[in-house]
């Protein structure tokens, strides 16, 4: 068993694991999302239940463990193939048929997704679990207005509000839309589902399952940038 985890196979079950476990969170914070469209009220008290309970610590450090594991076995695995390819890797033109861009660029699209994340936790996460963690009432935008750590909706209000932060979240989750649309297939054919009958069925469902749940995201954003016009 422990040779397993250590060997190409186990490496990429790991990652795939760990990836459908982040696909899994992806949907529901899409779904949490979109409270916020038909009422502020309601989206603060699915924050406030959240909060800082253990339940919703636990599941982030989970969660936290999830990505960093994705990411570490991503980046062994990657290195791993360029070292076995070597400069064969920049030919295109030997690749099978039906093989997507995405698939050829999932490192460079991972890349894009962690800085994109970086910038959700400085404007969210940090002012929400983390400035209740650390005992802060509340914290000062920019525009002056204090938001109280349970005030989510008010910080989707003001940063959905400004065109720049707009195009940057959309380019973000065009990124995602990418690796997740590869991945979700990817990582069910790794776990077992491999026959020629499925793949092009998983391929559809990803596709369908990936633009619901990002499509879901950029609707949150764009209906809140509008209303602020």
């Amino acid at each position: 068993m422990k040779g397993f985890f250590f060997s190409s196979i186990g490496k990429k079950v790991i990652m795939s694991v760990s990836g459908l476990f982040l696909i899994l969170f992806l949907l529901f914070h899409m779904c949490m999302n979109l409270v916020v469209v038909f009422s502020d009220e309601a989206y603060n008290k699915v924050c406030e239940f959240l909060g800082t309970n253990w339940y919703a610590l636990i599941g982030t450090c989970i969660l936290a463990l999830g990505f960093v594991v994705h990411i570490v076995y991503a980046t062994i695995l990657t290195i791993q193939n360029r070292k076995a390819r070597g400069n064969d890797r920049y030919d295109n033109q030997n690749l099978p048929a039906g093989v997507e861009w995405s698939s050829k660029n999932m490192f460079v699209l991972g890349a894009i997704v962690f800085i994109g994340l970086l910038l959700h936790f400085c404007h969210f996460w940090s002012k929400m679990m983390y400035a209740e963690l650390a005992g802060c009432e509340g914290t000062t935008l920019c525009n002056g207005t204090v938001v109280t750590p349970t005030d989510g909706a008010a910080l989707i209000h003001y940063y959905f509000s400004q065109p720049l932060i707009v195009v940057l979240y959309l380019v973000w989750f065009v990124a995602i839309w990418f690796h997740l649309n590869h991945g979700f297939w990817s990582a069910l054919h790794t776990v077992g589902a491999s026959n020629s009958v499925w793949i092009p069925r998983l391929k559809k469902i990803s596709t369908v399952f990936t633009t619901c749940v990002m499509g879901g995201f950029a609707l949150t954003v764009l209906i809140e940038f509008f209303k602020s016009l």
